[in-house]
């Protein structure tokens, strides 16, 4: 390579992936079971094996990871899936946070 490729080469920006969001549901004692099953499925295009393994999760141990987006995605899935919750008198609480892997 020539003198100014190596140069240009080396002066090139680090370029940094976008923060991923999770979108994290967590547990309480009044959403039913199979609303959580019902919202995964349809807003996370789980299939109802999926939907159920994640809502035992969410149930056993609090809180669970429905899925990981650009922070935009994310934020518009936790605001819609809790006005569908709050629509159908659900409390379920549904948040975007920092993926703390990437």
């Amino acid at each position: 390579m020539s003198q100014k490729t190596d140069d240009l080469l080396e002066r090139a920006p680090k370029v940094e992936r976008a923060r991923r969001y999770c979108v994290v549901f967590y547990n309480d004692d009044y959403t039913t079971k199979w609303f959580v099953v019902h919202v995964l499925e349809q807003f996370f295009h789980m299939s109802e094996t999926s939907a159920t393994a994640l809502m035992m999760a969410v149930h056993e141990k609090g809180k669970g990871v429905a899925g990981v987006y650009s922070r935009e995605i994310a934020e518009t899935k936790a605001t819609l899936v809790t006005d569908y919750a709050r629509e159908n008198g659900m409390p379920l609480k549904v948040a975007a946070e920092p993926d703390e892997e990437g």
